[in-house]
């Protein structure tokens, strides 16, 4: 089954793709026994569960141990998010995606933040020389943070994401990763102009998945939300724990200890 070929797909079908992006194996093994198509992490969450602040600080070894946990545990195909690379010289960036193809991700987010475009375009262009010297067809899912981060003013955002995306298409790019764009409005303009599928984050007051799918977006992902959630809920239950020691709250609610037993049984 090629995997490559499968994930590539999933971005040009009827309806967006929705990644409800894990943070280690545990989740990402559960997102897929609930039926999800593809796995993809959350570089933050990654990073939380492993001791780091997230912003393309945690060493490549720990991420690369991480993706080979996560692809020895399901079957269907895995995209890592791969922050900046982990650096910004183009070779090493190519030496680590290496690593995280021989893990088995058939599938990256890189992202741009505030570099100049031609560094981003520079590092697309050395991994996919690196995937297709491997045989892999890796999707480069490219993300741009012009809202993320406001780099332009709000009037000059879609023209400055439409000219990134073509700088970074002909770097090689798969796919247009936009976070924090929400407006129907400059959705429309990107989605016209990308000549890539076109990504989302979720955010607040972003539309629903069908209604971005009429608008011609193919991919709807979580982030970190979920993570976030799930250490939002760990961090109450352990403070009321060690308030008073109850045990009423820790009886009710969790997910059964046989089922998440048989969760990573072999399948």
């Amino acid at each position: 089954m090629d995997l490559a070929k499968i994930f590539h797909a999933l971005h040009h079908a009827d309806k967006p793709l929705i990644l409800a992006n894990a943070w280690d194996a545990g989740s990402a093994r559960l997102i897929e026994s609930l039926g999800a198509p593809a796995i993809a992490t959350t570089s933050a969450g990654i990073d939380w569960a492993l001791g780091y602040p997230d912003g393309n600080l945690l060493p490549i070894a720990r991420l690369v141990d991480m993706t080979a946990a996560i692809a020895r545990l399901i079957r269907i195909p895995l995209s890592v998010d791969f922050e900046a690379g982990y650096s910004d010289d183009p070779a090493i960036v190519g030496e680590n995606i290496k690593q995280i193809l021989d893990a088995g991700a058939v599938g990256i987010n890189i992202e741009d933040g505030s570099a100049a475009l031609s560094l981003l375009a520079a590092k697309i262009e050395r991994i996919k020389a690196v995937a297709a010297a491997k045989g892999i067809d890796l999707f480069v899912n490219a993300r741009t943070d012009v809202y993320l981060r406001g780099l332009v003013p709000e009037d000059k955002r879609v023209e400055e994401t439409l000219a990134r995306a073509r700088i970074y298409k002909e770097a090689g790019a798969d796919g247009l990763f936009v976070p924090g764009l929400i407006a129907t409005a400059g959705i429309k303009g990107v989605v016209a102009g990308a000549g890539l599928p076109v990504n989302l984050l979720a955010w607040p007051e972003l539309a629903p998945a069908a209604e971005l799918g009429a608008l011609g977006v193919k991919r709807v992902s979580a982030g970190s939300g979920i993570a976030q959630r799930v250490w939002a809920e760990a961090e109450r239950l352990a403070r009321d724990f060690l308030r008073d020691g109850s045990s009423e709250p820790l009886s009710s609610g969790g997910l059964d200890y046989g089922k998440l037993q048989q969760l990573f049984s072999p399948h």
